[in-house]
C-alpha cells in the first residue's frame, strides 16, 4: 500500500517553484494527474514528477518561475 501523502496544489507550486495559478491551468490543460476529493483536487509528488518528466509541462515551468 502507498503510504504518500496527498497534497495540495499549493504544495505542488512550493515544490516546483511555480505559481499556485500554474498548476490549476496545468490541471486544467495539460492533464497533470489529480484526484479530486470532496471539493478539494489533491496529487502525490511521485506522480507530478512522472508526469512533469514526461513532458507535461512543457516549457511553461520556466515561464511560471520566471512570474514569481
Amino acid at each position: 500500500m502507498n503510504s504518500e501523502p496527498w497534497v495540495t496544489a499549493i504544495d505542488v507550486a512550493r515544490y516546483l517553484g511555480v505559481v499556485k495559478e500554474a498548476v490549476c491551468r496545468w490541471r486544467e490543460q495539460k492533464g497533470l494527474p489529480v484526484l479530486k476529493i470532496g471539493r478539494l483536487w489533491k496529487c502525490q509528488f511521485s506522480n507530478v514528477d512522472q508526469w512533469v518528466h514526461a513532458g507535461g509541462a512543457d516549457d511553461e515551468i520556466q515561464n511560471a518561475r520566471d512570474q514569481n
